[in-house]
C-alpha cells in the first residue's frame, strides 16, 4: 500500500511538471496581434475592430482598437456591441434543435405542417419536401429573402412578421428542394415562425429564457438596442468609396426577420457561446441541448453536389476545413454597417470572434492573421532571462522602409528577435526570425534552422537606436 502511495505522488508529480513546462506562453504573440490589427484597422480604414481569442472555457485574449462612433470620437472597447446579422442563425438552430429534443418537432417534418402561414408555391413538382432539415441547411430551394426590399438604404425597411406572411403567396422556390445549396434568410425566418409554433412562445422571449438567460448573454439581444446606439451599441459605417470614405449608415431593426438577421452582440458573449459549444462537447450531460444534438448540428448534412467548394453545411453552422486539417464550425454576419464572424475550431478547442463596425471588409480576414500569428508559438520553450530580455527590449519598434512598404516592426520573440512588415494580409507567414549573435548584430533564421543575412542596429552618439541595416539598406526607426 505503502509502495502505491509514493508511485502515485510520484505520478502526480510528473504530471503536474509537465503540464506547467508544457503551457504555452502567448504574451509575446498577443503584443504581436495587437500591433497587427492596430495597423490594419488604419491601412484597411476601419472605423473599429474588436476581437476575442477563446480556448476552451477560457479568454485568452480579447482587444478593440479604433472608433465604435467615429463623429463622437467613442473609442472601441471590447464590450462594444455590434449587430451580429447571419450569426442570430447559430441561435435560431439552437433553439430549433432544443425543440427537437424535447420531441416538439422532427427535423424531416414538413414546414407546410408546421406552419398555417407557409403557401410558398412549388413550382416543381417531381421536388421532394420542404423540411426544417432543408431550412436549417439551405437547401430548401426557397428564395434568398422574404418579398420586401429591405437591404435597400437609406431607410432599409425590414418588414414585420405579418408582413412577410401576407406575401408568402406571392413567392415560389427557385430550385426543387435537396437540389441545390441556396442561401435564405426567408428559409431561417420561417424556423423563427416554427419555434414560435411548436414552442407556444413569442420568438425572442423564447431565445431570452432558453438560451441567453441559461448562458449568461448579458450583452446579447435579439434586436438592436436603439438606447445604447452610439454608446455601448457602435454606429455602422458603409464600405469604402472611391473618395476613400465611409459614410454613417442608418440604424435599422431587423424586425420580422430576426431570426435570420436582427440580433446585436459583443465578442465577450459570442465567447461564451463558443465556450459552452466545447464545454457541451466533452460532457454527457445536457445544458440547453443534449452534447449529441449538438455534435449531431456540427457534422456535414449538406455539401455542394458538384464538390465545388471548400466548406458545407452542418444544422445551421458553416463547416470547413482549416489550413492545419482542423475541423471548423460557426457564421459570419452582415447587415447595414456591420460584418461579423465566429469561427470555432473544434480539434484545438479555440475559437475567434471579430466584430467591425462598417461594410466591405472581411472579418474572417483578422480571425486568420490572430491564428497564424499565435500557431508561431512553441510549447515548451525555456523562458528567457531577464537580462537578455531587457537587452532585447532596445530593439523594439516601427522601422520605415519607405518607398518600397509602409511599415517593420519589430519585437521580440521568445529571446529573439521577429519582424512583420505591415500591413500584412497573412502575418502569421509573414513573420521573420533572428538570432542574436553578439551586440547590435543578428542574423536571420532560415526555416530549415540554418542562420541567414545580418541584421545590424545603428545607434546615435547618445546610443539610442536610429535605424537597422539589411541588405546593405538602411530603415529609420520611426517615433510612436
Amino acid at each position: 500500500m505503502k509502495n502505491f502511495y509514493i508511485a502515485a505522488l510520484l505520478l502526480l508529480s510528473i504530471s503536474s511538471s509537465f503540464s506547467q513546462t508544457d503551457k504555452k506562453d502567448y504574451s509575446e504573440a498577443f503584443k504581436l496581434v495587437e500591433v497587427w490589427l492596430d495597423a490594419q484597422k488604419d491601412f484597411d480604414n476601419l472605423p473599429s475592430l474588436t476581437a476575442i481569442v477563446i480556448e476552451d472555457q477560457d479568454v485568452l485574449w480579447s482587444g478593440a482598437f479604433g472608433l465604435s462612433y467615429v463623429e463622437k470620437q467613442i473609442k472601441a472597447e471590447p464590450s462594444t456591441r455590434c449587430s451580429i446579422c447571419s450569426i442570430s442563425k447559430l441561435f435560431t438552430s439552437v433553439a430549433v434543435m432544443k425543440l427537437y429534443d424535447e420531441g416538439k418537432l422532427r427535423l424531416d417534418d414538413k414546414v407546410s405542417d408546421l406552419l398555417p402561414a407557409y403557401k410558398v408555391e412549388q413550382q416543381y413538382p417531381e421536388s421532394g419536401p420542404i423540411t426544417v432539415r432543408t431550412l436549417l441547411t439551405h437547401s430548401s430551394g426557397l428564395p434568398r429573402e422574404a418579398a420586401y426590399p429591405y437591404w435597400t438604404g437609406p431607410d432599409f425597411p425590414f418588414p414585420t412578421k405579418a408582413q412577410i406572411d401576407s406575401k408568402l403567396s406571392e413567392q415560389e422556390t427557385l430550385y426543387p428542394a435537396s437540389t441545390y445549396f441556396q442561401y435564405s434568410n426567408l428559409g431561417f425566418t420561417l424556423l423563427g415562425e416554427i419555434v414560435e409554433e411548436r414552442s407556444g412562445m413569442p420568438y425572442d422571449e423564447y431565445v431570452e429564457q432558453n438560451i441567453l438567460i441559461p448562458l449568461g448573454l448579458t450583452n446579447t439581444q435579439t434586436t438592436l438596442p436603439e438606447q445604447l446606439y452610439g454608446n455601448e451599441l457602435a454606429v455602422g459605417y458603409s464600405a469604402i468609396s472611391r473618395q476613400g470614405k465611409r459614410e454613417q449608415v442608418n440604424f435599422f431593426q431587423a424586425s420580422g426577420i430576426t431570426p435570420a438577421a436582427g440580433f446585436s452582440s459583443n465578442v465577450l458573449d459570442l465567447g461564451k457561446f463558443a465556450s459552452w459549444q466545447f464545454r457541451l462537447r466533452d460532457t454527457t450531460v445536457t445544458e440547453i441541448l443534449k452534447p449529441s444534438t449538438l455534435k449531431y448540428m456540427q457534422n456535414i448534412h449538406w455539401i455542394n453536389p458538384k464538390w465545388g467548394t471548400t466548406w458545407a453545411w452542418g444544422l445551421g453552422f458553416i463547416i470547413s476545413k482549416g489550413t492545419n486539417g482542423n475541423t471548423w464550425v460557426g457564421h459570419n454576419g452582415i447587415c447595414p454597417g456591420y460584418k461579423t464572424t465566429l469561427n470555432i475550431d473544434l480539434d484545438s478547442k479555440r475559437a475567434y470572434s471579430v466584430m467591425i463596425n462598417a461594410n466591405g471588409v472581411n472579418p474572417e480576414k483578422y480571425v486568420n492573421g490572430i491564428d497564424g500569428i499565435i500557431k508561431n508559438v512553441s510549447k515548451a520553450q525555456p523562458a528567457t532571462d531577464k537580462a537578455t530580455q531587457k537587452k532585447l527590449s532596445e530593439f523594439i519598434g516601427y522601422y520605415s522602409p519607405l518607398p518600397w512598404s509602409s511599415e517593420v516592426y519589430i519585437s521580440t520573440w521568445n529571446g529573439k528577435l521577429v519582424s512583420l512588415g505591415l500591413p500584412s494580409e497573412k502575418p502569421g507567414s509573414a513573420m521573420t526570425f533572428y538570432k542574436h549573435i553578439q551586440g547590435d548584430t543578428f542574423r536571420r533564421i532560415r526555416d530549415n534552422k540554418e542562420l541567414g543575412e545580418t541584421l545590424t542596429f545603428i545607434r546615435d552618439t547618445n546610443g539610442t537606436i536610429t535605424k537597422y541595416k539589411s541588405h546593405g539598406n538602411y530603415a529609420q526607426k520611426l517615433e510612436r
